[in-house]
């Protein structure tokens, strides 16, 4: 194998499937990339059988290309060895079977590599009639969901985001059991057989990396993984196994009050109050409501104590006192994009939903903290 190419055109490809490499890996030529050159163009490819993602760089965007072959590059140097290496054109060229000389006009490395042959065969395949989504759509599902998902490995599913399409209806949905994140949209097409999926949240988080602007992004569902294929890329994940919990009924479909604000004013303040409690477990904050005015107050025996009173708009009789997360209520509110949002509450036991008053897709609750 022997080929050229522009430093950032290899450079901006391997950035991408690097992020399938993990450091648990347990078979050693998976703790390389994947170097395979055809007179088509080459391909990289990087796994953690649990997640693989590649990266096709056309014939024509390769300066030269003299021999054709495959051999797996340890991922350990080879991104620092490319940025570094001072030359805006770099030759790769395989001097036996296992070593590989990276080199320009100034400077050269001969790395030590891993039989290709021993790389597993990872299939990538595809459906004919795939679901599509806009790019920047798919990265606001995601980012309007993913940080909601648990930490906790007890209960895996909850590390995922649940996927769900009936219709035209394509539903995102992440919890950790003490808040949930929920966006909808409606799909382009309609699809003929419902989906309910969950997808891991550290792979998709990867995903959305990837996605730097609106071009489609086709995205192949099978019974037990799911492909993203965007531009040159192709982003393979496994998916949890397991019945997703029934979330629609954690969303009350009556509440004791609405109470409208501005979205920048409410979260300035919740981020104020919660400069006293940092390092609290729960960074638990107090919502007063009374006489249609809000007061948020935030207290720590070593610290202080903030009081802070908020304009709002709500009925006159309105009046509860609940106390919740800053960091959860601080998270909720960065997914809003709208200058005024809704809190929908009942009592200081039942849970806060947080909406933007124009757009009913997008859903953040929040369960409150008992003080006493």
């Amino acid at each position: 194998m022997k080929f050229t190419i522009d430093k950032t055109i290899i450079l901006e490809n391997l950035n991408h499937v690097i992020k399938g490499i993990s450091t648990k890996n347990v078979i050693p030529v998976l703790n390389g990339i994947k170097f395979e050159l055809t007179n088509e163009g080459l391909s990289l490819t990087a796994s953690d059988s649990d997640l693989t993602i590649n990266s096709f760089i056309s014939q024509k965007e390769i300066k030269s290309i003299e021999n054709e072959g495959t051999i797996v590059i340890q991922s350990k140097f080879i991104l620092d060895i490319i940025r570094k290496l001072p030359s805006d054109v770099i030759n790769f060229e395989v001097i036996d079977r296992l070593k590989i000389r990276i080199y320009t006009d100034f400077a050269q490395y001969h790395l030590n590599c891993l039989d290709a042959n021993d790389y597993p065969n990872l299939r990538m395949d595809e459906h004919k009639d795939p679901i599509l989504l806009k790019g920047e759509t798919l990265k606001s599902l995601i980012n309007q969901t993913v940080f909601a998902i648990s930490t906790q490995e007890l209960r895996p599913l909850l590390t995922g985001v649940n996927i769900t399409i009936a219709g035209n209806l394509l539903v995102f949905i992440a919890t950790d059991s003490y808040r949930l994140a929920k966006k909808s949209i409606e799909l382009s097409h309609p699809i003929d057989t419902d989906v309910n999926i969950v997808i891991p949240g550290k792979n998709i988080l990867e995903l959305e990396k990837i996605i730097t602007d609106d071009e489609m992004v086709e995205m192949h569902i099978f019974n037990n993984k799911v492909l993203f294929k965007y531009k040159n890329i192709k982003f393979q994940t496994n998916l949890l196994s397991g019945q997703y919990p029934n979330t629609s009924n954690l969303i009350p479909n009556e509440f004791g009050m609405e109470v409208k604000l501005n979205k920048d004013d409410f979260s300035s303040s919740v981020d104020r109050a919660a400069l006293l409690i940092q390092g609290k477990d729960k960074n638990i904050i107090r919502m007063n409501i009374a006489n249609q005015e809000m007061t948020i107050t935030s207290y720590a025996s070593e610290s202080g104590k903030l009081e802070e009173k908020l304009k709002i708009d709500t009925d006159e009789g309105a009046m509860i006192d609940i106390s919740f997360s800053a960091k959860y209520m601080l998270e909720a509110l960065k997914t809003i994009k709208d200058e005024k949002i809704v809190l929908l509450l009942t009592n200081d036991i039942k849970p806060i939903i947080v909406k933007s008053v124009e757009d009913e897709s997008l859903i953040q609750l929040i369960l409150p903290i008992k003080t006493f």
